[in-house]
């Protein structure tokens, strides 16, 4: 994991050789999040926040890759199942008109804490969670930013049940550059 983690960041990076712009910034957000493909499970509330690099190729097509920590997870009746993950989206922004873009990507989520209250499954949770990420922003005058996602589990998040995480995600990012 910690590998992937490395190729990717030094691929980015090698990347900013040949983009028109680097942007570099700061984002927080609301997470409301559940568990796909179980039954009984409801909303979770939560946030992200994290830093962003953004790498303008054309002014049509950008890459943005990010660190954000992730409040995840499930509640029902009876309990609450928590995850929390370092996530590592790679987004590609595809701009229809100025400001306005659409976003899809992969991301790498490592989880970093995890609490599962009464789920009624004995299993441990996976460490690690794949999964794919479609959105839209708008960029505003002076840095600010504004970002809706829903990222849909690839991965399963238990080694014994087929559960998938699904985050519907609000954020307002700045950026220094």
């Amino acid at each position: 994991m910690k590998r992937i983690t490395i190729v990717i960041f030094a691929a980015f990076f090698a990347m900013t050789t040949y983009s028109q712009g680097i942007d570099f910034g700061v984002k927080a957000g609301a997470n409301f999040s559940t568990i796909t493909d179980a039954t009984g499970f409801d909303n979770k509330t939560g946030f992200h926040a994290g830093i962003f690099l953004g790498l303008k190729f054309t002014d049509k097509i950008a890459l943005q890759p990010e660190l954000l920590y992730s409040q995840q997870g499930a509640e029902f009746n009876a309990g609450k199942f928590d995850l929390d993950y370092v996530n590592i989206p790679v987004i590609v922004k595809l701009y229809l008109i100025q400001g306005l873009n659409l976003q899809v990507g992969p991301q790498f989520g490592f989880v970093v804490n995890d609490d599962l209250k009464n789920i009624g499954v004995l299993t441990k949770n996976k460490d690690f969670d794949f999964s794919g990420v479609v959105g839209a922003g708008y960029d505003l005058p002076l840095g600010l930013r504004v970002d809706a996602r829903y990222n849909f589990g690839l991965t399963d998040v238990l080694e014994s049940e087929s559960w998938k995480n699904g985050v519907f995600s609000l954020a307002l990012g700045y950026s220094f550059l």
